[in-house]
């Protein structure tokens, strides 16, 4: 449930359930989160014969933005399996993806955002430098039918 207050939280407390219900140790360990949003579409009308020169705008379609999830490789196939069963047309592989924010000591989860039948549709692994010294990274983008924010 979200806990209201008057100075905002850290964006750095973050928990993750790939509808899996773990929420602890490296698999279930992002760096980063992006692009969790919504919107309603608009569509617009005008009759002909309207008096006023202006349209119409009745509320369309409910529509979710691509989530990307970022985490160092760690040697974990968890996301792949994932990916797989998606690949293979398993209608069954949707889950429900749970994103909580954590107050500052960890105490208490203040705002969390469930992705309703969400998949995997993209992964991405590296870039591999010989030269380089960051940690190797994973990307995955999911997308997902609805958002819930309680």
């Amino acid at each position: 449930m979200a806990v209201k207050r008057d100075r905002p939280y850290v964006q750095f407390n973050f928990l993750v359930d790939l509808g899996d219900g773990n929420t602890s140790g490296p698999d279930a360990g992002f760096q980063e989160i992006s692009g969790i949003g919504m919107e309603v579409t608009v569509s617009e009308y005008r009759n002909g014969n309207s008096l006023e020169n202006s349209v119409m705008k009745t509320t369309g379609l409910n529509k979710a933005s691509d989530v990307t999830l970022k985490r160092g490789v760690i040697g974990s196939l968890n996301l792949y399996n994932w990916l797989n069963q998606i690949r293979n047309g398993d209608q069954n592989a949707m889950r429900t993806v749970t994103i909580q924010l954590q107050n500052e000591d960890h105490s208490e989860v203040v705002m969390t955002w469930k992705l309703l039948r969400a998949r995997i549709i993209k992964h991405t692994s590296g870039a591999l430098n010989a030269k380089g010294t960051d940690v190797a990274m994973e990307e995955l983008v999911m997308a997902y039918e609805r958002l819930e924010m309680e």
